[in-house]
């Protein structure tokens, strides 16, 4: 063999090396075309779904971010056709963004506020005075807890979102028969459950534990949401889910601030959830009033010291 027909040879492996390197990237470029293009088709069909339903923009101030944590109201409302309503669900969420744990605390509507420019009312008439800005700073005058952001979703919307993330239904441990005053029927024991089922569960107090045991189940549904958002079988559920919360969620946010926040959260892997409920026990008594009637009337510094600690931020 010549040193010609040696050279020639040598050479041939490298051009098959790097066909099959052009032929990894195209389809790894098909790939990633693929992937955008039905992320961006599913995420304007969540738009398009959300069109007509979005809860009015509420006038809002945040206070300024303060080091990682960060304070988000969050409020459930049922308008059923009503220009203004009340707050049925009222939690605070606490994302430390450097370790992605969070912190939710859930405050009880019959709690007996004062309401900055109007007479003492339970906690849940002050989104019905003034919004979520007055319903912010009744709790900020109580407790001294700065809120940064907010989200507000009406219970109808939530039904929608929840089939849009888990289609196959959020699994629940239903504790006991539930129906009086929730529009569904659930039996006790695990189950998967619709939106429409989930927010009924979330919903339900008419038993012994009323109002408390309400307000328990909603941070059990919100600690099963954190899991189907996180969970890989829902991944290609996430665009229309986004798409669908730009009309469903009223936020302070703008449409692409949402989205880096949820990726954030996303991109960080395992998330946490440590819950609490205000008022704390034995720090509350119950008290009728004529204008308001049956109320939970707390020692406000006991339930401070406890934020205090709980959330690990000073507070005023």
């Amino acid at each position: 063999m010549n040193e010609q027909e040696y050279t020639r040879r040598s050479q041939r492996p490298p051009k098959r090396r790097l066909r099959k390197g052009r032929i990894f990237l195209t389809l790894l470029f098909l790939c990633v075309v693929v992937v955008v293009g039905y992320g961006i088709t599913q995420y304007r069909s969540g738009l398009a779904l959300a069109e007509d339903t979005k809860v009015k923009q509420e006038v809002f101030t945040g206070d300024s971010v303060q080091g990682e944590i960060e304070n988000y109201l969050i409020l459930g409302i049922d308008t059923r056709g009503e220009e203004k309503s009340r707050t049925d669900t009222m939690m605070v969420l606490s994302w430390n963004k450097g370790t992605n744990n969070m912190k939710l605390v859930s405050f009880m509507r019959d709690i007996y506020a004062d309401i900055p420019g109007y007479q003492s009312y339970k906690l849940n008439t002050a989104y019905y005075l003034g919004g979520v800005q007055l319903l912010k700073d009744t709790l900020q005058q109580m407790f001294g807890l700065p809120i940064h952001h907010y989200a507000l979703i009406d219970f109808q919307n939530f039904e929608s979102l929840v089939d849009i993330l888990a289609p196959n239904g959020v699994e629940m441990d239903v504790e006991k028969d539930m129906s009086e005053k929730i529009g569904v029927s659930l039996k006790q024991g695990v189950q998967q459950l619709n939106g429409q089922e989930l927010l009924g569960y979330a919903r339900f107090r008419h038993d012994a534990e009323g109002d408390f045991g309400r307000v328990a189940r909603q941070q059990k549904v919100m600690e099963a949401l954190k899991e189907e958002l996180l969970t890989p079988k829902n991944l290609l559920n996430l665009p229309k889910f986004v798409g669908a919360a730009q009309g469903y969620v009223t936020t302070d946010y703008s449409s692409s601030e949402e989205m880096q926040q949820v990726l954030k959260m996303l991109l960080k892997g395992k998330v946490t959830i440590d819950k609490a409920t205000i008022p704390i026990e034995g720090s509350y008594g119950f008290q009728n009033f004529r204008h308001a009637g049956s109320s939970i009337v707390i020692d406000v510094e006991q339930n401070k010291d406890f934020l205090r600690t709980f959330l690990g931020i000073p507070l005023e």
